[in-house]
């Protein structure tokens, strides 16, 4: 799942000049830390997402297109299997709205990326 975006991230900061070292001092972690994150190998903190954002000058979402990516496909495959809820009426009905939101959101989302390939 973090290989696209560890690639992405290595690309990120050669292109601005900085070693892992610098951007390790920068996050405010050891250096280690920097080169499992691009491999692949550890997943970003929310605090490392903000912090590289702000240090590449890049949004969240060109930093980490690619697993937002791989986690919408997932939701919109497990909300097509999502199990029956029995329960009271009330419960059925804010579950079905929050379920069918969901479903306009992650489509929205995909007619997005398909208009902008």
């Amino acid at each position: 799942m973090y290989k696209a975006f560890a690639f992405d991230l290595k690309v990120a900061r050669r292109k601005s000049g900085l070693s892992q070292s610098d951007c390790a001092h920068l996050l405010d972690v050891d250096r280690t830390k920097i080169s499992r994150l691009e491999q692949g190998d550890s997943p970003p903190s929310i605090r490392d997402i903000c912090t590289l954002s702000l240090v590449y000058g890049k949004s969240f979402e060109s930093l980490f297109g690619t697993i937002f990516e791989e986690v919408r496909e997932g939701l919109q495959e497990r909300l097509t299997t999502i199990p029956a809820l029995t329960g009271n009426r009330i419960s059925q009905f804010n579950r079905t709205n929050t379920l069918n939101d969901l479903a306009s959101r992650l489509n929205a989302l995909t007619e997005n990326n398909h208009e902008g390939a």
